[in-house]
Formats: structure tokens, sequence, C-alpha cells
């Protein structure tokens, strides 16, 4: 087991390094791009099927144990170990990365034969797509795997670097203030600089403890270190974290990222990346620091709840009628109130509360990383992803023009907003609950306050997302010409905002096998999970209660 979880973090990197080199001659297909894309889907597709054998063989009867573990000593001067391991809290996060992994490489390779361009945008070699994608993969991985703070912030650090090159090269410039360079400059000035300031309270800990070894320092629960350092280091911590997350008011980088970013660079940055901080947060936060956790908790929760209600208004915003919004952009903003719940459980410092937390994770990755394939394949048929565009007379009308594909992101869109029997239910409800009845020392009144802020935030997502549903999947009728007009035979103008002369109706192809190959193991995810909740928490509620209670099962 041990073997398997190391191999599940080199692989990747191994691949990447081979998909740089030349194709052997009898691999190399029709062409040497659809080469690399294949290797891609190979090397994904065997880390995927590592990761299911690891979660096949991890003992749920003990899942607050770490299990896997590798213990060796790197740098002895620091006292720097690579210490990997495996718990109830990582083993779902590593699943849903080398998932969505496999199938945005599988949707990669697929799309080229159905569609031009193909991954040689903007000059830029497939080969390149492929090695970047591998290697955010197993910054991603090593990130829940890792045990020692300096390896959590290397593998931290490993996936800016994929993802900026991923919106710089790959992206596009629609809908987005300065372009796509523009937008991957931002996001990555926004994450260096949080990490650098991670770093500090890093290293701050680590040398207080005497150890960066993160089993050692749960198990401690802060009685090595005074309040005042405490403190410090969540403050610190914190706000690397949160860049990460997104926490409003640090998320302005979110928006036009995911807006500039190709299909699949959407989809694992909100699948996969901004789980990395929000599991900072329970890995390293709340065990190590719990007095200078809770001193910070009112305030996180209440940023938390203030980015719920934020993201939803911007989403309605950018839902109405003329307002000329980007539906990769509402989605964006739309991940900003999610994680919101998220942090709000963290905040609350109970069991039920971080166990919503961990399960929303879960659930935000399955149905945004869905939602953000949905939208791609949406602009890919269409041209844009302008909702003005799209839901005017010449627009989608998916019921009527590609009714598998509405049906879809209908479903998609309910299961966003929370609705009981589907994955995002569950994390909503529960993370309300911890904030119902926060942990001891923390002000019950203001928590309840921010519970009722939450519930009402819930109200205006399902706005927003049911005005998107109507909109893109019915569409509007087309207005009658002008009987002058029709008799001079000029064209009738559209009167829905933003559309301009009336075409004649868009068609377009329905969903295509290889989107039912890359998309139904999340729709299905998305089910089970909401209609067997179990799956999960039975995973996680052993070692969330370990790690709450100093690492005391």
């Amino acid at each position: 087991m041990q073997f398997l979880l190391a191999l599940i973090l080199v692989v990747p990197l191994v691949g990447a390094v081979a998909a740089l080199l030349p194709a052997p001659p009898g691999l190399r297909g029709r062409s040497p791009d659809q080469a690399v894309l294949r290797h891609g889907v190979t090397v994904t597709g065997a880390v995927l099927l590592a990761t299911v054998v690891l979660a096949l063989g991890f003992d749920r009867d003990h899942a607050s144990r770490m299990q896997a573990t590798t213990d060796i000593s790197w740098i002895a001067a620091l006292n720097v170990r690579i210490h990997l391991g495996v718990d109830g809290i990582s083993l779902p996060l590593l699943v849903l990365t080398a998932l969505l992994t496999f199938l945005c490489a599988l949707y990669s390779y697929f799309k080229q034969g159905h569609q031009r361009p193909t991954p040689r945008a903007n000059g830029a070699s497939p080969k390149a797509f492929v090695a970047l994608i591998l290697v955010l993969e197993s910054g991603t991985l090593a990130t829940f795997a890792v045990l020692d703070l300096l390896l959590f912030f290397l593998a931290f650090e490993m996936v800016l670097i994929p993802m900026y090159f991923l919106i710089a090269r790959w992206g596009g410039s629609e809908g987005v203030p300065g372009g796509r360079r523009a937008a991957a400059l931002k996001f990555i000035l926004y994450t260096l600089l949080g990490s650098v300031i991670m770093l500090l309270g890093l290293l701050l800990i680590g040398l207080n403890a005497g150890t960066f070894d993160m089993v050692a320092l749960a198990t401690d629960n802060g009685a090595g270190l005074s309040t005042s350092v405490q403190v410090t280091a969540v403050l610190a911590i914190g706000l690397g974290l949160a860049v990460k997350t997104p926490m409003w008011p640090l998320h302005s980088w979110l928006p036009d990222a995911h807006t500039a970013a190709p299909t699949v660079g959407s989809v694992l940055l909100a699948g996969v990346l901004l789980k990395m901080g929000t599991y900072g947060f329970v890995r390293i936060v709340l065990p190590v620091a719990p007095d200078g956790m809770r001193t910070f908790a009112p305030y996180l929760a209440a940023l938390a709840v203030a980015g719920i209600i934020y993201g939803s208004l911007a989403c309605l915003a950018l839902a109405r009628e003329g307002a000329g919004g980007d539906l990769k952009r509402l989605i964006a903003y739309s991940s900003v109130g999610h994680m919101g719940f998220v942090l709000l459980g963290i905040a609350s410092m109970t069991p039920t509360g971080v166990n919503g937390a961990l399960f929303a994770n879960i659930a935000h990755g399955l149905i945004t990383g869905l939602l953000f394939f949905l939208v791609g394949a949406l602009k890919d048929r269409y041209g844009t992803a302008d909702l003005d565009t799209l839901a005017g007379a010449t627009g989608a009308a998916l019921y009527g023009r590609a009714p598998r594909l509405g049906g879809l992101l209908a479903f998609a869109a309910v299961a966003s907003l929370g609705l009981p029997g589907l994955a995002g239910f569950w994390g909503e409800m529960l993370t309300m609950f911890g904030a119902f009845n926060p942990a001891e020392g923390l002000s019950r009144p203001a928590f309840l306050t921010f519970m009722a802020i939450a519930g009402f935030g819930t109200l205006l997502t399902a706005a927003y997302l049911l005005i998107v549903v109507r909109r893109v999947c019915m569409g509007v009728k087309p207005p009658e010409p002008e009987p002058a007009e029709a008799s001079a035979g000029a064209p009738a103008a559209d009167t829905t905002a933003g559309t301009g002369p009336r075409r004649a109706p868009v068609r377009f192809a329905d969903i295509q096998t290889y989107e039912i190959a890359s998309w139904s193991p999340l729709a299905a995810l998305t089910v089970i999970a909401g209609l067997w909740p179990a799956v999960l928490l039975g995973l996680t509620d052993p070692a969330v209660q370990k790690l709450l209670a100093g690492g005391k099962s």
C-alpha cells in the first residue's frame, strides 16, 4: 500500500517527462498530436486505477488512522522528512483528483477528433499541454498525501506554474479584461503572494514546535505552541489558504481565471485546486493551532457568509437580461458562494460542521466540474458563453435543439442549488447544523446569525441557477417581424438584448458519445453521494473526530 501511494504521486511526473519525448514509431497513430493526447489518457487512467485500488484496500474500520504511510528522512538538518499517508479526510480528495484529471484527458483526446482547433491553440504544442496536466495532477495529489509542513508547501506551490501556462497559452480572451495573459498573471500573483505569507506561518510553527511533522503536531494539539504563536501562525497560514480557497474578499483572481481558462483548466481549477485551501484549514490549522483558530473563527465565519451572499448577488447580476454576463464567469462566482459554506463549516470547529465542509468539498468538485464541462461544450457549439446571446431568439434553447445537453445542464444546476437527494444538499445542510451549535468558546448568537445569512444565501443560489436554466434551456420566443419590414424584405431586428439582427436558429449536435463517457461518472457520483451520504461521511467522520480531539481516537 505504501508503494502504491508513492507510485500514484510519481507516475504523473514520469508521464510528464515522457510526454515531451518523441513517440515511438508504433505508437504515433494518425499523428503525433493524437499520440501524445492518448499518452495523457493512458497515464491518468493508470493513476486513477491505482487510486481506486488504494481506496479498495483502505481499512474503513480504522479511517482515522494514517494508512499506506512512508516516513524517511530527507533533510536531516531541518528535520524534514518524506512523510506520506492517507486517512478518511484525504482519501476522497485523492480519488476526486485522479478521476477529474482522467476525465479531462479523455475529453481532450476525443475532442480533437470531433472539433477544431485541437489543443495546438495559440501556437502551443499538445506535448506541453499533456505535460502540464500531468504535473498539475502530481502536485495536487501530493498536497493531499504529504504529512510534512514543508513538503505540503512545495506541493501546494507545484500546481501554480502548470495552471498559469494552461490559462495563458490555451485560454480564451472573450469576456476577460486584459485577455488571458492578464488573467493568468493575476492568478499567479495572488496565489504566490498568499503562499509566501503562508510559508512564514508554517516556519513559525515548525521552528517553535521543533518538528514539521503534521501528525505529531496534530497529536500535540497546540500544546507546544504559545497562544501568541498560534494566533500569528493562523493569521499567516490562513491568509495563504484563503487566497487559494478563494475566500471573499481575496477572490478577485478567480472569475478572470475561470473565464479565460480552457474547459479542462476550469474543471481542474474548480474541482481540485480550490480544495487545496480548505484541506489546509482542516489538516493544519484546526488541529495544530486550535487556540489561534478559535480566535479567528468568528471572523472566518463572517467572511464566509459574506462570500455566500456576494457570490449569489454577483451571479444574479450576471444572469439578468441585458447584463451581458458570461456563463463561465457566473459559475466562477457561484464557486465563491459554495466555498463560503465550506469555510463556515470549518469555522464552527465542530465534527458536524467540519464533516459538512469536507462533504461540500467533494460535492462542489463533482457538480462544478460537470457544469464547466457543459458550458465548455456549449461554447464550442455556439461560439460564445454570453448569456444574452445564448438566451436570445437565435440562442441555445437547449430543450428544443439539444434536449440531452439541456437536461444535463438543468440536472447540474439543481444539484448545485442543493436539491435534496443530490450531493449538493448534504454539505450545505451539515455546515449550517455546525453553525447552529458551534464549538465551546465560540459565540452561539453570532453563529446563529451566520447560519441565518447562509440560509438566505441558499435562496439566492436557487434564484440565479433557475434563471440560468430558464434562459439558456428554454430560450425566448422569436419576435414577429413588423409587416412593413417584412414587405420591404428587411431583416427583422431581434428585440432581445445583445443579440443584434435575428438570424436563422442555430443547429448543433446533441451530446456526443465521448462527452457521455467524460461526464456520466460525475452525474452518477452526484446522485450516489446524494442518496447514500454515508459513503463519504463514514470515511471522514472518524478522522475528523480524532483530529479535533488532539489525535485521540
